[in-house]
């Protein structure tokens, strides 16, 4: 059997957020959900937390993880390197355990949000090629990079990437897709590190992933939670009909609406989770028609899962809800 070790990197300081990597965040230190995938993982087979912080060390044995060291503050600080606190942490084992890793997994504590199916992909990656150094997890850019420059002296720009000539001014959907390391998972090899002082060595593979929830700001800390919070089922959900369900209609004749199949999509993946899922409309409030029959049959057609359906909901211009959840929450969480 393989030594694959889970090294999570949790030092106690943190400008942005004050000790965020123990923020509570649904009833749980945000540094306990790495440890949960760590330990959901089928190869990995020890998880250790390096931390600067005996506070931070207790509440990581709490949640399952090995704390056999306290690390040294010159590797704690916001300009130490993640090659100098692998090395720490694997000469360290080397030296008081004689214990040598054959695979290293790093799981930084800002994402409390992941898959332990996609830990488990990127060590298979790694396992099948012994010639692979590392997997990095990545995310396609959204941004063209061939549409992207540097600002010189007199405000004179040149292309970042030159690899296509005029890239910038052709179609990006022409242009080859890119990508990004997202930071979520990181799969190595302690030779790497030995040998070669890298954390990647020479030859890459890439694993591919949709979503992304590094938690680094107060805004982001809000939003993992409603996202965490949602995947729980259980949950209230109140949909508008015209201009979220269904695409909005100024003249009124709600039967020729047409369905945002979007946002069906999105709200039938709510009601799988169990969440409940309620709709209101204002039709008929102003003409005093009466739109239930329509209105039911067109949820019907569009395959629209749903427990409740209320009529006679408020004519306005604007509507304004302290509980509120934005429609681009909702298509950037769940497409």
């Amino acid at each position: 059997m393989q030594n694959i070790l889970a090294i999570i990197p949790a030092r106690s300081g943190s400008k942005s957020v004050i000790n965020k990597n123990i923020r509570m965040i649904n009833d749980k230190p945000m540094m306990a959900y790495s440890i949960e995938h760590a330990k959901a993982s089928k190869y990995i087979n020890r998880v250790i937390v390096s931390t600067d912080s005996e506070e931070y060390a207790a509440i990581a044995r709490r949640y399952g993880a090995e704390t056999p060291f306290i690390r040294p503050a010159e590797y704690a600080t916001d300009t130490a390197l993640d090659i100098d606190v692998f090395e720490h942490a694997l000469t360290w084992l080397r030296e008081h355990e004689n214990y040598e890793a054959d695979i290293v997994v790093q799981l930084r504590p800002t994402y409390p949000y992941r898959d332990p199916e996609d830990i488990d992909a990127m060590i298979e990656l790694m396992l099948e090629d012994p010639e692979c150094d590392a997997v990095r997890s990545i995310m396609c850019n959204e941004v063209v990079p061939h549409k992207m420059w540097y600002l010189g002296d007199n405000n004179e720009i040149t292309p970042i990437l030159t690899d296509i000539p005029e890239a910038y001014n052709m179609p990006r959907q022409q242009l080859p897709k890119t990508y990004y390391q997202n930071g979520n998972v990181d799969v190595l090899r302690p030779s790497n590190i030995f040998q070669y002082h890298s954390m990647t060595g020479k030859k890459i593979k890439g694993y591919e992933m949709k979503e992304m929830y590094d938690v680094d700001t107060e805004a982001d800390f809000a939003r993992v939670a409603d996202y965490m919070k949602i995947m729980e089922g259980g949950k209230q959900f109140v949909f508008d009909i015209d201009g979220v369900i269904a695409l909005k209609r100024e003249d009124l004749d709600y039967a020729q609406a047409q369905p945002n199949e979007r946002m069906i999509r999105i709200i039938n993946q709510l009601y799988d989770l169990g969440n409940r899922i309620v709709l209101f409309t204002a039709r008929g409030y102003v003409t005093g028609i009466d739109w239930r029959p329509v209105t039911e049959k067109q949820m019907s057609d569009w395959g629209v899962k749903y427990h409740e359906l209320h009529m006679g909901k408020p004519n306005a211009d604007f509507y304004v809800d302290d509980k509120m959840l934005s429609l681009d929450f909702l298509y950037k969480e769940f497409e």
